[in-house]
């Protein structure tokens, strides 16, 4: 299947590069179709190729030692994915699940030294997007040691719906299955503290959530409700 670049050229990771050189780095890319709940890859095994999504999203999961699921992050429509190479792993440090049925882009990963030797801003474009990443991690495990439930959650919300938000009649909807038990996954909380935060939040009118489907009606008052240092740390 040939690949149109001009579906990705105005992508972060071809960003600074013409089309000519586009049309060169998509030769060596194939086209995936993802369906719900598969993974892309899975946490361990062994690098064999790095990914660009085209639509959908994608849920980084990873298993810790004591057998607990963690989301790393939700990967969006336009964003690479899958670069362990590109920080020296010769492993996935996390599983890559499609949260609902996606379109990907996928290079070989013998295709990075050459491509990123040809066109280093290729790299460069590669290795802002793990800064990026590295510094919303960053700011995880400050939330996670310092903040109440009630502000991860926040956080964690707003962090969503900046990446993935689609205006409605409702508010900000974030644009993607998202369950209770994802959000506990994603704040280090329980699902029954999670529920009752969203169900008080609902009642106060700050949002609409169902099963898989949150909405954030008022994003002021939840970046508000995230800032606020507390006086009394809640587990």
């Amino acid at each position: 299947m040939t690949i149109d670049s001009s579906l990705v050229a105005h992508l972060p990771l071809f960003a600074g590069l013409d089309i000519a050189t586009c049309e060169t780095i998509l030769r060596d890319a194939h086209s995936l179709h993802v369906t719900k709940n598969k993974a892309v890859f899975e946490q361990g095994e062994e690098v064999h190729s790095f990914y660009l999504l085209l639509h959908g999203h994608i849920r980084a999961a990873k298993m810790t030692p004591a057998g607990e699921q963690v989301i790393v992050r939700y990967v969006s429509a336009g964003e690479i994915f899958g670069v362990a190479q590109a920080i020296g792993l010769a492993t996935y440090p996390a599983t890559a699940i499609a949260v609902e049925d996606s379109v990907i882009l996928a290079w070989p990963v013998a295709a990075w030294a050459r491509l990123t030797a040809e066109f280093p801003t290729l790299a460069a474009n590669t290795l802002k997007t793990v800064g990026g990443r590295l510094q919303e991690a960053h700011s995880r495990v400050v939330e996670m040691s310092t903040e109440q439930v009630e502000q991860r959650v926040a956080h964690a919300l707003l962090r969503l719906a900046d990446q993935s938000g689609r205006k409605s009649d409702e508010g900000t909807a974030i644009d993607f299955p998202l369950s209770r038990q994802d959000i506990a996954e994603m704040t280090g909380a329980t699902i029954f503290t999670v529920s009752r935060t969203l169900s008080s939040w609902e009642q106060r009118g700050l949002i609409t959530s169902s099963r898989q489907r949150v909405v954030l009606r008022d994003p002021v008052a939840l970046r508000i409700l995230a800032d606020t240092v507390p006086d009394d740390k809640d587990a």
